[in-house]
């Protein structure tokens, strides 16, 4: 099996296993820390997420540019790029530190609401974050340049084995005492350490060199010339995904974004989902630039990702949108029954733009990503801050519908782009991607509400419910929603996985 499909099945393993230890971990940890302190834990993350994108977008730079160096044989180009990006990595850096230090001594403004004890684990858990990510922001190229080499297999590997070694830790921490900046600590040199291997994987096994043979201000004008609209996206993103939780923490406490974050956690489980087979697809969208394929070749290719990646996106929203409330339930106390409503806001808004993730990288291909950016920076933003107008009388509920609005309007603009601009055939592409697919999706939901009747309310009750849905989505969806192409991958998928 190609490093292709091998990446994407480690990266469904990884998302598996590490949203499977998420759901048991959460509530261990706010357990272990209370719903306040959870909730700064979480505000701290969001507000330091904000200046992750403060790496201008080299990481997806570096994986497009690569595939591009490689798909020309331009090794000693890709050499004095991969120089130059470290380079602007090494001024990155200062600036996360410059932006972390002025920060840093502006957060009892930024929140008033938090206590003094609350504002003095704050400062060090920020002061702590800001380094972890001044080292691991500059040590993400060197996985993206597995990604642009088609090499999935070692960094997602490397991820696997980091998430539960930190896992183990983190449940080791807390049972010994140890606090949400024990955490912060951990992760720190958790990252330190797979930046290590991934750094010896592309010199010793790819022989990645970073050599300087020139240093040209047209190739940095050219790198940001590109860039520059990824970074503009990635801040929409974290202002999509944080900025309620920065909101909540300024006029509503740390409670209120704990149960925001676990929203927010649960909806981005189900967007990870999808991912996990665009992502590695970069590249791929790269070459197919390069070498000039046609609008309905590149149509094809986005069909064929969009039903693989919808197929497991109704399974997880059908499951969720059934039993959902009831797990919610058990995995937490009530204080947390919003958080479903959030997480199926988020699943429902989240569904088309994962879907149609192929047409992203084929706008990064060919660096056209500037109308996306400065469509959703206006539409989110807007949504945001009609969610922030809505908090009064809705709470977080409120805030949540304001933000996804302005997300589907984003969407509804860029399928016009899509077809006028990148000459994508988008009715094509919906007719064929929910061809088979949706109506089964009708039947199963019907199928699985019948199933919601078993009397029960416990987690084997629960356990039940899930597996008998998954039963009927997996014959279903097999025997009426698949094509021929779909059924023979999915036959074939796991012994040719297991092939060398």
């Amino acid at each position: 099996m190609s490093q292709l499909k091998k990446g994407a099945l480690l990266s469904y393993a990884t998302i598996i296993l590490t949203n499977g230890i998420g759901l048991v971990l959460t509530p261990f940890m706010i357990a272990k820390l209370g719903d306040a302190e959870y909730g700064l834990y979480s505000l701290i993350g969001a507000v330091v997420g904000y200046i992750s994108v403060l790496d201008f977008g080299l990481t997806n730079t570096v994986v497009r540019y690569v595939a591009r160096y490689r798909a020309t044989n331009d090794q000693k180009g890709q050499e004095n790029f991969l120089a130059t990006t470290m380079l602007l990595y090494g001024i990155i850096s200062a600036l996360i530190i410059a932006a972390g230090v002025g920060l840093y001594f502006n957060l009892e403004s930024l929140f008033p609401k938090l206590t003094p004890a609350e504002l003095d684990k704050s400062r060090i858990m920020f002061a702590v974050l800001i380094f972890n990510l001044a080292i691991t922001l500059p040590g993400g190229a060197f996985s993206a340049i597995c990604s642009g080499y088609e090499h999935f297999v070692f960094p997602r590997s490397v991820n696997i084995i980091k998430y539960v070694t930190r896992s183990l830790l983190v449940v080791a921490l807390l049972s010994l005492g140890g606090d949400s900046v024990s955490i912060v600590l951990l992760d720190t040199a958790v990252n330190l350490a797979v930046i290590a291997l991934n750094g010896y994987y592309i010199f010793k096994k790819l022989d990645v060199r970073f050599v300087l043979h020139k240093f040209e201000i047209p190739l940095v004008r050219q790198i940001f010339s590109y860039s520059f609209w990824i970074f503009v996206f990635a801040l929409v993103g974290q202002f999509q995904w944080r900025a309620g939780q920065v909101i909540l923490g300024a006029t509503s406490g740390s409670v209120a974004v704990a149960i925001y974050g676990v929203g927010i956690m649960l909806g981005t489980y189900y967007g990870a989902f999808s991912t996990a087979i665009s992502g590695v697809f970069l590249p791929r969208a790269t070459k197919m630039t390069v070498l000039d394929a046609s609008p309905r070749e590149l149509t094809d290719m986005m069909v064929r990702i969009g039903r693989y990646s919808l197929l497991v996106l109704l399974m997880i929203l059908g499951g969720f949108l059934l039993y959902g409330r009831q797990f919610v339930n058990l995995w937490l106390n009530p204080t947390y029954a919003e958080s479903w409503w959030i997480a199926i806001i988020i699943m429902v808004s989240y569904t088309l733009p994962l879907m149609q993730s192929f047409a992203n990288s084929v706008l990064e291909a060919r660096s056209k990503f500037a109308f996306k950016a400065l469509t959703y920076i206006v539409l989110i933003v807007a949504g945001t801050a009609v969610g922030a107008w809505l908090i009064p009388d809705y709470g977080v509920i409120g805030l949540i519908c304001g933000s996804t609005a302005g997300w589907v309007l984003s969407q509804m603009v860029l399928n016009v782009y899509y077809q006028k601009v990148i000459k994508l055939d988008i009715p094509r592409f919906f007719y064929h991607t929910l061809h088979g697919l949706f109506p089964s999706f009708l039947v199963i939901l019907a199928l699985g509400y019948g199933i919601d009747f078993l009397p029960g309310s416990g987690w084997i009750n629960l356990t039940v419910k899930i597996g008998l849905f998954a039963t009927c989505f997996g014959l279903v969806m097999y025997f009426f929603g698949m094509n021929a192409s779909e059924k023979q991958t999915f036959r074939q998928m796991l012994p040719g996985f297991l092939k060398k």
